[in-house]
């Protein structure tokens, strides 16, 4: 624990000097692999991510009408 109050003392001259120091309790150390870890990890989800839209959303870009596409009109005026 650093905390408390250190003098020097040279040719009879005193100095003091009172250090407060507090300790975090639920810290992590950053350091350089941590964030590139948490870069990697980001990009990794982020590609996952857009693969999984892509699968899931199709990919027909030359999508043509069909019968079943088209409206049927009722040739019934009562309905028109």
């Amino acid at each position: 624990d650093p905390r408390g109050l250190y003098v020097c003392e040279t040719g009879g001259k005193t100095k003091s000097l009172q250090v407060h120091y507090r300790m975090c309790q639920n810290c992590i150390e950053v350091d350089a692999p941590t964030i590139s870890g948490i870069v990697i990890a980001d990009l990794v989800a982020t590609l996952f991510l857009a693969v999984a839209v892509y699968c899931i959303t199709g990919h027909d870009r030359g999508h043509t009408s069909r019968a079943s596409d088209r409206q049927n009109l009722i040739a019934n005026e009562l309905y028109q």
